[in-house]
């Protein structure tokens, strides 16, 4: 990829797509905690650490790079929780069932200033 290819406007999502993506992922997160007997929680953000463990439990590749990145950046047990409900939402968003390792690398980069992701991998 150039720089020039990097530079160009992309093709994003409108807002009426965005507001649907982000009004389904908030109903499934509503619906998944209400399943599970706990009609209180709304929202991953709100869950309980040892439910976040349960539903957002990452594929085989997601919990090595989640392994990897808390012993390096030595993230305490909330920021581990954290990374977890914010990898959990974002594979919401996408509509996925699980969550998989490019769900816990964007919830990573989000605690990272700069490219500080290259060394979490």
């Amino acid at each position: 990829m150039t720089a020039a290819d990097l530079i160009k406007p992309g093709a994003g999502e409108n807002s009426v797509a965005v507001a649907q993506r982000v009004a389904l992922a908030r109903a499934c997160q509503k619906d998944r905690f209400m399943q599970r007997g706990h009609p209180g929680i709304t929202a991953n953000a709100l869950c309980p650490t040892a439910l976040i463990e349960e539903v957002a439990a990452p594929d085989r590749a997601g919990r090595a790079l989640l392994h990897n990145a808390a012993e390096r950046m030595k993230f305490s047990a909330r920021a581990y929780h954290r990374v977890l409900k914010v990898a959990r939402t974002l594979a919401d968003l996408d509509g996925a069932t699980g969550v998989g390792r490019m769900h816990i690398a964007e919830a990573i980069s989000y605690r990272l200033p700069g490219d500080g992701l290259a060394a979490a991998a």
